[in-house]
């Protein structure tokens, strides 16, 4: 049963793409999320931090409709939303773009932008798949990224792991996504394909797209961020905006070092 905590109405002015309050998830005794509070700004790249098993993959895997919370409310452009399966979380604009990508190795680039979505045409009153109208669309929608690709008839296996990431996007703009999550997109990347990448969540960013960034790079994340979360033990610690913070700030709140630095510090003022 997912219990509502968060009820004060927010003016629609103020209101943020994406709202996350008190959001918990257990599994057994395990608590993988602790009254997680999260939010996400039209047009910006929020960055989601933490250690292993930190809880962000759980946080994104409720956002994408995989995990139902056991308490707390998610809020989209304002309204309420409850995700039970991720196919209602695409059809509410909300795509993720998992590390694996989830990309069919052995299909052209169209085929894979259109995957479960293939535009038909009736002849003599028989579906078959409209696959110039696919292959216009996508071109167009690579060519929004600026995602160069060899041929669109180009089966996926033989693109880089730049290229891969373009289509994965792509398939996302395909369903006029909103928010985008982007879970370690330039792990195991090369330096220049990583940088093709980091181009394409400003280039979403500058269309207007929201973006959640989560990776273990925090130079990354450094390059392209609004703001950073940060999630420890399941709970959020801390979120600073990417200006007015550092990359060690940033990694000893993801240890715990600056909590114990602070507390250290407190522990001195008291014997003073």
């Amino acid at each position: 049963m997912v219990t509502v905590s968060f009820l004060k109405e927010i003016p629609l002015d103020e209101q943020p793409k994406l709202l996350m309050r008190n959001i918990v998830k257990r599994f057994g005794g395990l608590v993988a999320l602790d009254g997680v509070d999260f939010e996400v700004c039209e047009g910006e790249v929020m960055a989601l931090v933490g250690d292993n098993g930190a809880g962000k993959s759980t946080l994104i895997k409720v956002l994408a409709g995989a995990h139902r919370p056991d308490e707390g409310e998610m809020r989209l452009d304002g309204r309420a939303v409850h995700f039970e399966t991720p196919q209602d979380a695409w059809n509410n604009g909300v795509a993720t773009i998992y590390q694996e990508l989830a990309l069919a190795a052995k299909m052209p680039i169209p085929d894979n932008i259109f995957l479960g979505r293939e535009l038909t045409q009736k002849i003599a009153g028989i579906h078959f798949l409209d696959r110039r109208a696919m292959r216009e669309q996508s071109a167009k929608l690579l060519e929004q990224l600026d995602v160069k690709v060899p041929r669109l008839d180009t089966w996926v296996e033989y693109l880089s792991g730049g290229q891969r990431q373009g289509v994965a996007i792509a398939r996302a703009l395909n369903i006029d996504a909103q928010l985008i999550i982007m879970d370690e997109p330039t792990a195991a990347l090369a330096v220049a394909e990583a940088g093709k990448v980091l181009d394409l969540i400003l280039r979403l960013k500058s269309q207007g797209k929201s973006v959640i960034l989560i990776s273990h790079n925090v130079q990354d994340v450094f390059n392209v961020s609004d703001r950073i979360t940060i999630l420890r033990q399941g709970k959020r610690i801390g979120m600073r905006e990417t200006v007015q913070t550092t990359p060690e700030e940033i990694v000893g709140l993801i240890t715990g070092a600056a909590a114990m630095m602070q507390s250290d510090r407190h522990q001195e003022a008291k014997s003073l």
